[in-house]
């Protein structure tokens, strides 16, 4: 009988622990967000959208912020005002910062020979 309540202690450890796992993984998965829309204004510290329900949301930007052209894959600069973008970012208690930031240049860009 000793081992048989030792087994349901260790399976009652590993519920409990496999429990955890899940709790933080989701909780850390509903503070993961996208902002798609476009570009409004945009310098070193934060960027707005219009998105297409129609409210501006601004996004901090770090220094960590990833640039992704759609049009020039080794281009690491940032947006510009009337881009369409999908930021990926995170948010924590009142703030949203992007973490990838990719774009779709609405201007021509340069031709170079």
């Amino acid at each position: 009988m000793f081992l048989n309540a030792d087994r349901v202690t260790q399976f009652s450890l590993a519920l409990l622990i496999a429990y955890g796992a899940l709790t933080v993984g989701t909780a850390q998965a509903a503070d993961l967000l996208h902002v798609l829309g476009t570009v409004t204004a945009i310098d070193v510290k934060h960027i707005e959208v219009k998105t297409a329900k129609g409210p501006v949301v601004s996004v901090l930007l770090d220094k960590q912020v990833k640039f992704k052209n759609k049009k020039n894959s080794k281009s690491v600069d940032p947006p510009e005002v009337g881009d369409r973008v999908i930021i990926e970012a995170t948010k924590d208690k009142q703030k949203v910062t992007a973490t990838v930031v990719h774009y779709s240049p609405m201007r021509n860009p340069s031709i170079t020979r």
